[in-house]
């Protein structure tokens, strides 16, 4: 007999391995060690003024009351003009729900989709929260691992091999979380051949870093280059990355409407509608002058180029130079094998990683906790001043192996 409160479906999941490691920093920081932190994937701008003001103008209008669970209409007229706008892909208005951030979104629909022993194809390298949350809703994670000399994407031959009858969903990042990997609208269509065949498998995009871009680039949609599987795929996204938004907590998810109605309903017995305010200032976003964007893209790229520069000069470490997003995931196999001053020998990604951090304080998350090793990622998403510090430790610690 089970003897444990906690339910089954909570004990087989972890906490997020990228809090746990900004927990660990901010603990020794508590201790009086300087640490310099490259954990955290959050926009290191303001949310631009005007969209403020258009927070602080719906409050004083009394927007502050529960809105329809779907999200107010103003708002879901605002996605469904970006959709239209940028993506080329049309939307009701009920076809669209606004969530308590993206990750909520994603959440709900698999909670709302999987059943017991359902398949979820995951692309390894993954955003950590991806696994977890198939396990927490008695799925299974199917991870593939997408290798470096592959440019971290999945194929059309892995996808073909990982198909079972089991399969509920395909899930998709793109520009990726660690990697910065964009899908091509080529590759894309590949992949769209395969689904094509086996028409009882969903897709959801993850699109939440779609504007970061550093090829100057708009980011291809999968249903762009396969518009014919509308049906089948559900659009996630948000204001957190693009806007600097992260606390507001607004994210959306866009796709066919039997999907979206069992959403709401789950939504509307747990988490219930999100934030009146919040979704004003999305609006806000959405509707408004998009300079901030290009601005603090036109930031990350110096930032990407200036960390990718000195990382590529370490011995033992390299990274490729991302399409997207505001990471770099770096190959640490050259340190695998070397002995510590101390004389701990390095055996995995963890080890360099607790290694820098206990050593040289620099707090970074090891590539395990995405599904490939042995790499580490660290944030761009900080000033040039904390990223030079970085590296400049890194160096020295890496100098010390033997």
């Amino acid at each position: 007999m089970n003897t444990s409160r906690i339910a089954e479906r909570i004990r087989r999941i972890k906490p997020s391995p990228s809090t746990a490691a900004a927990d660990r920093a901010n603990e020794l920081r508590r201790q009086g060690r300087s640490i310099v932190n490259l954990v955290v994937g959050e926009p290191d701008f303001d949310t631009p003024p005007a969209i403020r003001q258009a927070a602080a103008r719906a409050i004083e209008a009394g927007a502050t009351r529960y809105t329809p669970m779907l999200g107010t209409l103003e708002l879901r007229q605002a996605i469904a003009g970006k959709l239209a706008r940028e993506n080329g892909l049309t939307y009701a208005a009920n076809e669209i729900i606004a969530t308590n951030g993206a990750k909520s979104a994603i959440y709900a629909a698999l909670a709302a989709t999987v059943n017991p022993d359902d398949e979820v194809i995951i692309p390894a390298p993954y955003w950590v929260s991806y696994p977890d949350m198939v396990l927490a809703n008695e799925g299974v994670p199917v991870t593939l691992p997408c290798p470096e000399r592959q440019g971290f994407k999945l194929t059309a031959p892995q996808l073909e091999a990982a198909i079972t009858p089991r399969t509920r969903w395909l899930l998709i990042n793109s520009p990726s979380n660690p990697t910065g990997a964009a899908y091509t609208a080529g590759e894309y269509a590949a992949l769209a051949e395969v689904l094509r065949q086996h028409p009882q498998v969903l897709v959801m995009t993850d699109d939440i870093y779609e504007h970061i871009r550093f090829d100057s680039q708009r980011t291809t949609h999968l249903l762009a280059a396969a518009p014919d599987l509308r049906d089948r795929v559900l659009a996630v996204n948000g204001v957190s990355k693009t806007y600097a938004m992260t606390g507001w907590r607004l994210g959306w998810a866009a796709g066919p409407r039997d999907i979206v109605e069992a959403m709401e309903t789950l939504l509307s017995q747990s988490a219930g509608n999100c934030c009146a305010v919040s979704q004003a200032a999305a609006a806000a976003a959405l509707n408004g002058d998009q300079g901030f964007v290009p601005e603090c893209v036109a930031i990350y790229r110096q930032r990407r180029d200036r960390m990718a520069q000195r990382i590529n000069a370490i011995s033992g470490l390299s990274c490729a130079v991302p399409d997207g997003a505001f990471y770099l995931y770096i190959n640490c196999a050259g340190l695998i094998g070397k002995a510590t001053p101390a004389g701990r020998r390095l055996d995995s990604d963890h080890d360099v990683v607790m290694y820098l951090l206990e050593n040289a304080g620099v707090a970074v998350v090891a590539g395990v906790a995405y599904g490939l090793s042995p790499y580490f990622r660290i944030s761009i998403a900080t000033s040039v001043e904390t990223l030079m510090e970085g590296a400049d430790r890194i160096a020295r610690a890496v100098a010390e192996l033997n």
